[in-house]
């Protein structure tokens, strides 16, 4: 069975007091209101073993400020957001958005805010180090569905692209097409969805007894020059490779700017696929492949899960994991090597 959520309502009927006494304690006002020490310690000690958190909405209310700001991106995930949000809307519930950067700090920071909001249900891209959070969330009864990546030790519904056979069959191509010396541009993330990508690149290369080439540029390098620096220095010392892989689509946008700039008869002499489809990649001269992730069918399939989680909120809960195959956009930049 789920653990049951208490309200302040609820804790003063445990204590036989009014719910006004326990809002005095829980704000440290207990001695200023002459309300006795055992009783203080004894409601104390009660919220700390249910893991007692207040309604902030209901603070909000009677502060009539919120204390909430509303950012609206540009990015794969918003036209996710999109989706999810039109879905909810039909069914009575809002949707809250936020960007958690893939940062620790920032993801535990946000689960806590909407937590003591008592939202109910949380869809995640959950960043690196917050297996325990999510874990204690749906402990605590709280549905929740991962998207994009999961931890695979933690049991938990979630909704993901088919990222290693989609850069597997994409790899694939480049090299029947005659690519043999393939350079795959990653990050150094940790995370599933970039391990299966890099897994399904060194599988396909390795299959065709080919040596994998790999450059990791890190996640946490944010200064665009200093990421086409490491780009830049890794062209000048690889020999003869004839296409570049890229994980994800900004390495690649970042990337072929750079190509186009300063090595601008490598676009028409090497192959190149992307990870992740963008707008700009059918205006670069070649075309460039691309991956291209079901967004429309991951975002049903997510609400389609946190829809039957609420709806069972108060039983046992069954455990989803769907990955979902990707589309492959085939274009100049993969064609037949001359």
């Amino acid at each position: 069975m789920k653990k049951k959520r208490y309200s302040l309502k609820d804790i003063a009927k445990e204590f036989g007091v009014s719910s006004t006494t326990i809002s005095f304690i829980l704000n440290g006002k207990a001695k200023e209101k002459r309300i006795s020490e055992e009783l203080t310690n004894k409601v104390l000690d009660f919220t700390t073993k249910i893991n007692y958190r207040p309604n902030q909405l209901a603070q909000s209310l009677r502060t009539g400020k919120s204390k909430i700001l509303v950012f609206m991106v540009e990015d794969i995930y918003s036209r996710v957001a999109r989706i999810i949000e039109d879905i909810a809307y039909k069914k009575g519930y809002r949707v809250l958005f936020c960007s958690n950067d893939n940062e620790d700090k920032k993801s535990k920071e946000l689960i806590n805010l909407f937590r003591n909001r008592q939202v109910d249900g949380f869809i995640i891209v959950p960043s690196p180090g917050i297996e325990n959070d999510i874990k204690n969330l749906v402990n605590d009864g709280i549905p929740v569905v991962l998207f994009d990546r999961y931890f695979p030790n933690l049991n938990v519904s979630h909704v993901v692209a088919a990222n290693k056979q989609a850069t597997y069959t994409a790899a694939n191509n480049l090299i029947q097409n005659g690519y043999k010396k393939i350079l795959f541009v990653t990050t150094d993330v940790k995370q599933t969805q970039m391990l299966d990508r890099r897994l399904g690149y060194t599988n396909a290369v390795k299959e065709h007894e080919l040596s994998p080439n790999v450059l990791e540029i890190s996640f946490a390098e944010k200064d665009r020059e200093k990421r086409r620096n490491l780009f830049r220095n890794k062209i000048n010392n690889t020999e003869d490779f004839d296409a570049i892989f890229f994980a994800t689509n900004y390495l690649a946008v970042s990337a072929l700017e750079l190509l186009q700039e300063e090595y601008p008869e490598y676009l028409q002499t090497k192959g190149f696929f992307s990870f992740d489809d963008d707008v700009l990649f059918k205006l670069f001269d070649p075309s460039i492949s691309a991956i291209s992730q079901p967004l429309q069918r991951i975002g049903e399939q997510l609400m389609e899960l946190m829809l039957e989680k609420l709806k069972k909120k108060d039983e046992e809960d069954l455990i989803r994991k769907i990955e979902l195959d990707c589309n492959i956009q085939y274009r100049s930049s993969s064609l037949p090597k001359t």
